[in-house]
């Protein structure tokens, strides 16, 4: 996110991270980033407040983006403002001349279909883990709970998450071969063209010859 200015509103909401990206990371480095922050020691209150998640992404309570000096201090750009619609009247975006902000309306129950949500918006912290270190839906689980450690997804959201990861498995396996992945298709093509003509000879072998008679054939059969 780049620095707000407190007279100028900030570009439109990004879509960050909705190209799969490649990281090589060593083992050691990757089992810091999952365990987060050594030295922090979490606090009742902290539940009150924001915690960084990603570099410039942060996780917390509707509260925490009430405070205007808190949003300007992290140097706060886009708001995500995920609620159900039944607080509609009162969490809602609090500073819209200040931020750019993303409203989607989420119910906490395991009937709520979030992956409907995933390409394109920024929603699920593991589906960003997923993308920005490479990492298994229970690693980005583990990611997000070790910096805010008071989140507790229903059910149905981490079933969800779950099957997220085999979709978003898919498309890196898709992006890393994106020219091979197309001679695939024009074969896959041809191949259908070439069925196509081969089933067209079979049904005009198996269509019966008509023979047809000439006016003099028929004059001399009479």
């Amino acid at each position: 996110m780049s620095p707000s200015s407190p007279n100028k509103r900030p570009t439109p909401f990004p879509h960050y991270y909705t190209t799969p990206t490649t990281m090589n990371t060593t083992d050691e480095a990757m089992r810091s980033v999952i365990q987060g922050p050594a030295d922090v020691e979490w606090r009742y209150e902290m539940r009150r407040e924001c915690q960084e998640i990603l570099p410039n992404l942060y996780l917390g309570p509707f509260v925490a983006s009430k405070s205007l000096d808190v949003l300007q201090s992290l140097k706060i750009t886009h708001i995500v403002c995920i609620r159900d619609a039944k607080e509609a009247f009162s969490v809602r975006p609090r500073f819209p001349d200040r931020f750019h902000y993303m409203t989607l309306d989420v119910e906490d129950n395991e009937e709520q279909n979030l992956i409907r949500l995933f390409p394109g918006q920024v929603l699920a912290l593991p589906h960003l883990s997923f993308n920005h270190h490479q990492l298994s839906w229970e690693d980005a689980l583990h990611m997000v709970q070790n910096r805010r450690y008071c989140i507790s997804p229903n059910g149905g959201f981490l079933t969800q998450i779950k099957e997220y990861e085999a979709i978003y498995k898919a498309n890196v396996a898709l992006a890393a071969f994106p020219q091979q992945n197309q001679q695939r298709g024009v074969a896959r093509r041809k191949r259908s063209d070439d069925d196509d003509e081969d089933e067209a000879r079979v049904e005009d072998r198996k269509r019966p010859l008509v023979q047809s008679y000439s006016q003099d054939d028929d004059a001399m059969q009479t």
